[in-house]
Protein backbone atom coordinates (compact mmCIF):
# COMPACT_ATOMS: atom_id res chain seq x y z
CA UNK A 1 0.00 0.00 0.00
CA UNK A 2 1.20 3.44 -0.90
CA UNK A 3 1.65 6.19 1.75
CA UNK A 4 1.48 9.73 2.12
CA UNK A 5 2.15 12.48 4.86
CA UNK A 6 0.09 15.45 5.87
CA UNK A 7 1.85 18.29 7.94
CA UNK A 8 -0.94 20.48 8.89
CA UNK A 9 -3.07 21.71 11.33
CA UNK A 10 -5.57 20.16 13.17
CA UNK A 11 -9.56 21.14 12.62
CA UNK A 12 -11.75 19.81 15.36
CA UNK A 13 -14.57 19.87 12.93
CA UNK A 14 -13.33 17.64 10.72
CA UNK A 15 -13.78 19.89 7.10
CA UNK A 16 -10.22 21.19 6.66
CA UNK A 17 -6.58 20.37 7.96
CA UNK A 18 -5.25 17.55 8.55
CA UNK A 19 -8.53 15.68 9.44
CA UNK A 20 -9.71 16.54 5.29
CA UNK A 21 -6.48 15.97 4.15
CA UNK A 22 -6.65 12.05 5.69
CA UNK A 23 -9.87 11.65 4.71
CA UNK A 24 -8.62 12.02 1.24
CA UNK A 25 -6.00 9.92 1.15
CA UNK A 26 -7.79 7.15 2.48
CA UNK A 27 -10.58 7.43 -0.24
CA UNK A 28 -7.51 7.47 -2.66
CA UNK A 29 -6.33 3.82 -1.03
CA UNK A 30 -3.40 5.27 0.32
CA UNK A 31 -2.45 5.03 3.85
CA UNK A 32 -2.54 8.37 5.59
CA UNK A 33 -0.25 9.86 8.32
CA UNK A 34 -0.15 13.11 9.68
CA UNK A 35 1.95 15.84 11.62
CA UNK A 36 0.11 18.21 13.05
CA UNK A 37 1.88 21.56 13.11
CA UNK A 38 -1.17 23.33 15.36
CA UNK A 39 -4.44 22.46 17.08
CA UNK A 40 -6.98 24.96 16.49
CA UNK A 41 -10.57 25.68 17.57
CA UNK A 42 -12.63 25.79 14.66
CA UNK A 43 -15.60 24.86 12.39
CA UNK A 44 -17.15 25.85 9.22
CA UNK A 45 -17.90 29.47 10.66
CA UNK A 46 -14.20 30.23 11.29
CA UNK A 47 -11.41 29.71 13.56
CA UNK A 48 -11.56 31.10 17.11
CA UNK A 49 -8.44 29.68 18.59
CA UNK A 50 -4.83 28.34 17.45
CA UNK A 51 -2.23 26.83 19.57
CA UNK A 52 0.93 25.82 17.97
CA UNK A 53 2.70 22.79 18.67
CA UNK A 54 6.39 23.84 19.62
CA UNK A 55 9.13 23.17 16.60
CA UNK A 56 11.00 20.82 18.53
CA UNK A 57 7.99 18.38 19.23
CA UNK A 58 6.89 18.89 14.81
CA UNK A 59 10.35 17.54 14.44
CA UNK A 60 9.91 14.53 16.17
CA UNK A 61 7.05 13.61 14.98
CA UNK A 62 8.49 14.22 11.62
CA UNK A 63 11.65 11.73 12.63
CA UNK A 64 9.01 9.28 14.08
CA UNK A 65 7.12 8.90 10.66
CA UNK A 66 10.28 8.89 8.70
CA UNK A 67 12.81 6.49 10.46
CA UNK A 68 9.27 4.09 10.10
CA UNK A 69 7.13 4.23 7.69
CA UNK A 70 8.73 6.43 5.00
CA UNK A 71 5.96 7.93 2.91
CA UNK A 72 5.91 8.26 -0.71
CA UNK A 73 4.30 11.76 -0.86
CA UNK A 74 4.28 14.75 1.52
CA UNK A 75 1.51 17.19 1.66
CA UNK A 76 2.26 20.37 4.06
CA UNK A 77 -0.51 22.98 4.80
CA UNK A 78 -0.58 26.05 6.68
CA UNK A 79 2.53 26.73 8.96
CA UNK A 80 1.74 29.17 11.27
CA UNK A 81 5.75 30.68 12.15
CA UNK A 82 9.25 30.65 10.88
CA UNK A 83 10.76 28.11 13.41
CA UNK A 84 8.19 25.89 12.36
CA UNK A 85 8.85 26.07 8.52
CA UNK A 86 13.10 25.64 9.53
CA UNK A 87 12.00 22.58 11.83
CA UNK A 88 9.90 21.21 8.53
CA UNK A 89 12.43 22.53 6.19
CA UNK A 90 15.43 20.73 7.98
CA UNK A 91 13.29 17.68 8.70
CA UNK A 92 12.03 17.12 4.91
CA UNK A 93 15.70 17.43 3.70
CA UNK A 94 17.36 15.32 6.07
CA UNK A 95 15.26 12.30 5.82
CA UNK A 96 15.19 12.89 1.59
CA UNK A 97 11.59 13.08 1.59
CA UNK A 98 10.07 13.06 -1.85
CA UNK A 99 6.84 14.15 -4.02
CA UNK A 100 6.39 17.16 -1.88
CA UNK A 101 3.31 19.25 -2.22
CA UNK A 102 3.24 22.51 -0.49
CA UNK A 103 -0.01 24.63 -0.44
CA UNK A 104 1.08 27.69 0.56
CA UNK A 105 -1.36 28.85 3.00
CA UNK A 106 -1.00 32.84 3.40
CA UNK A 107 -3.83 34.67 2.05
CA UNK A 108 -7.20 33.95 3.37
CA UNK A 109 -10.04 33.56 1.28
CA UNK A 110 -11.39 37.07 2.36
CA UNK A 111 -7.90 38.65 1.50
CA UNK A 112 -6.43 38.72 5.29
CA UNK A 113 -2.74 37.93 5.67
CA UNK A 114 -2.33 34.73 7.87
CA UNK A 115 1.78 34.55 7.94
CA UNK A 116 3.88 37.42 9.38
CA UNK A 117 6.71 38.69 6.19
CA UNK A 118 9.42 36.82 8.57
CA UNK A 119 7.28 33.68 8.28
CA UNK A 120 7.03 34.08 4.30
CA UNK A 121 10.27 34.80 4.02
CA UNK A 122 11.19 31.49 5.55
CA UNK A 123 8.86 29.62 3.36
CA UNK A 124 10.14 31.00 0.42
CA UNK A 125 13.62 30.08 0.91
CA UNK A 126 13.51 27.37 2.57
CA UNK A 127 10.19 25.13 1.58
CA UNK A 128 9.33 26.48 -1.51
CA UNK A 129 12.68 24.67 -3.45
CA UNK A 130 12.10 21.36 -1.49
CA UNK A 131 8.18 20.93 -3.26
CA UNK A 132 7.61 19.47 -6.40
CA UNK A 133 4.50 21.39 -6.64
CA UNK A 134 2.87 24.17 -4.97
CA UNK A 135 -0.83 24.95 -5.41
CA UNK A 136 -1.00 28.68 -4.52
CA UNK A 137 -4.60 30.89 -5.15
CA UNK A 138 -4.75 34.09 -6.85
CA UNK A 139 -3.99 36.14 -3.76
CA UNK A 140 -1.14 33.94 -2.53
CA UNK A 141 0.35 33.63 -6.06
CA UNK A 142 0.43 37.42 -6.26
CA UNK A 143 2.75 37.65 -2.92
CA UNK A 144 4.59 35.24 -4.19
CA UNK A 145 4.90 36.80 -7.52
CA UNK A 146 4.98 40.68 -6.30
CA UNK A 147 2.64 41.48 -8.72
CA UNK A 148 -1.30 42.03 -8.84
CA UNK A 149 -3.09 38.79 -11.10
CA UNK A 150 -6.45 40.12 -12.99
CA UNK A 151 -6.30 38.09 -16.23
CA UNK A 152 -4.99 34.48 -17.30
CA UNK A 153 -2.43 35.81 -18.91
CA UNK A 154 -1.23 37.25 -15.36
CA UNK A 155 -1.77 33.82 -14.03
CA UNK A 156 1.07 32.50 -16.61
CA UNK A 157 3.36 34.70 -16.54
CA UNK A 158 3.25 34.37 -12.38
CA UNK A 159 3.26 30.78 -12.43
CA UNK A 160 6.72 30.86 -14.77
CA UNK A 161 8.01 33.36 -12.97
CA UNK A 162 7.79 32.00 -9.73
CA UNK A 163 8.35 28.20 -11.10
CA UNK A 164 11.38 29.62 -12.36
CA UNK A 165 12.75 31.18 -8.98
CA UNK A 166 11.82 28.92 -6.57
CA UNK A 167 12.42 25.38 -9.39
CA UNK A 168 9.46 24.15 -8.39
CA UNK A 169 6.01 23.14 -10.74
CA UNK A 170 3.30 25.71 -9.86
CA UNK A 171 -0.35 24.55 -9.95
CA UNK A 172 -1.69 28.25 -10.19
CA UNK A 173 -5.78 27.84 -9.07
CA UNK A 174 -8.54 30.01 -10.73
CA UNK A 175 -10.92 32.01 -9.29
CA UNK A 176 -11.38 35.26 -7.22
CA UNK A 177 -13.01 37.12 -10.69
CA UNK A 178 -10.67 36.08 -13.03
CA UNK A 179 -12.43 33.13 -14.54
CA UNK A 180 -14.47 29.74 -13.31
CA UNK A 181 -12.68 27.30 -11.86
CA UNK A 182 -9.59 26.96 -14.39
CA UNK A 183 -6.54 26.18 -12.78
CA UNK A 184 -2.63 26.64 -14.72
CA UNK A 185 0.14 24.14 -14.49
CA UNK A 186 3.67 25.31 -15.08
CA UNK A 187 5.86 22.32 -15.37
CA UNK A 188 9.25 22.06 -16.67
CA UNK A 189 8.88 25.12 -18.72
CA UNK A 190 5.61 23.81 -20.21
CA UNK A 191 1.89 25.70 -19.32
CA UNK A 192 -0.94 23.55 -19.15
CA UNK A 193 -4.44 24.53 -18.39
CA UNK A 194 -6.84 22.72 -16.60
CA UNK A 195 -10.37 24.03 -17.67
CA UNK A 196 -13.31 23.38 -14.54
CA UNK A 197 -16.84 25.18 -14.46
CA UNK A 198 -17.97 26.87 -11.36
CA UNK A 199 -20.03 24.97 -9.02
CA UNK A 200 -22.69 26.70 -7.52
CA UNK A 201 -22.26 24.86 -3.99
CA UNK A 202 -21.44 27.20 -0.52
CA UNK A 203 -20.15 23.80 1.13
CA UNK A 204 -16.65 24.68 0.00
CA UNK A 205 -14.63 24.33 3.34
CA UNK A 206 -11.23 22.37 2.74
CA UNK A 207 -11.13 22.91 -1.10
CA UNK A 208 -7.75 23.37 -0.94
CA UNK A 209 -6.44 21.26 1.52
CA UNK A 210 -8.55 18.12 -0.26
CA UNK A 211 -6.92 19.55 -3.92
CA UNK A 212 -3.07 19.33 -2.75
CA UNK A 213 -4.04 15.99 -0.52
CA UNK A 214 -5.48 14.57 -3.76
CA UNK A 215 -2.32 15.79 -5.84
CA UNK A 216 -0.30 13.57 -3.41
CA UNK A 217 -2.20 10.72 -3.50
CA UNK A 218 -1.72 10.16 -6.56
CA UNK A 219 1.85 11.16 -6.71
CA UNK A 220 2.39 8.78 -4.46
CA UNK A 221 0.57 5.96 -6.73
CA UNK A 222 3.50 6.92 -9.35
CA UNK A 223 1.03 9.27 -12.07
CA UNK A 224 3.34 11.92 -13.40
CA UNK A 225 2.00 15.38 -12.06
CA UNK A 226 -0.06 16.53 -15.08
CA UNK A 227 -2.12 13.78 -14.55
CA UNK A 228 -1.80 13.68 -10.43
CA UNK A 229 -3.03 17.50 -11.43
CA UNK A 230 -5.87 15.97 -13.60
CA UNK A 231 -7.44 13.49 -11.58
CA UNK A 232 -7.14 15.63 -8.57
CA UNK A 233 -9.32 18.71 -9.87
CA UNK A 234 -11.92 15.58 -11.06
CA UNK A 235 -12.35 14.76 -7.26
CA UNK A 236 -12.80 17.58 -6.03
CA UNK A 237 -15.21 19.16 -8.51
CA UNK A 238 -17.13 15.57 -7.94
CA UNK A 239 -16.85 16.13 -4.62
CA UNK A 240 -18.53 20.17 -5.14
CA UNK A 241 -21.39 18.16 -7.04
CA UNK A 242 -22.32 16.18 -4.95
CA UNK A 243 -22.96 19.26 -2.28
CA UNK A 244 -23.47 17.60 1.31
CA UNK A 245 -24.58 20.07 3.79
CA UNK A 246 -24.09 19.06 7.27
CA UNK A 247 -24.11 22.26 9.96
CA UNK A 248 -25.54 25.65 9.84
CA UNK A 249 -22.78 27.59 8.02
CA UNK A 250 -20.94 26.13 4.91
CA UNK A 251 -20.05 21.99 5.96
CA UNK A 252 -17.27 20.65 4.43
CA UNK A 253 -16.86 19.77 1.17
CA UNK A 254 -16.12 15.96 0.99
CA UNK A 255 -18.14 14.22 3.52
CA UNK A 256 -19.04 11.11 2.24
CA UNK A 257 -17.44 11.44 -0.95
CA UNK A 258 -15.68 8.42 -2.23
CA UNK A 259 -13.85 8.25 -5.15
CA UNK A 260 -15.02 5.44 -7.89
CA UNK A 261 -12.10 3.36 -8.61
Amino acid sequence: MKTALTIAGSDCSGGAGIQADMKTMMAHGVYAMSVITAITAQNTRGVSGVMEVPPEFVTQQLDAVFTDIFPDAVKIGMVSSGKLITAIADALRRHRAANIVLDPVMVSTSGSRLLCEEAVSELKEKLLPLAAVITPNIPEAEVLWGHSITSPAHMEMAAQEISQAYKTAVLCKGGHNINDANDLLYAEGKAQWFRGERIENPNTHGTGCTLSSAIASFLAQGFSLSEAVRKAKEYVSGALAAGLDLGHGSGPLHHGYQLDR
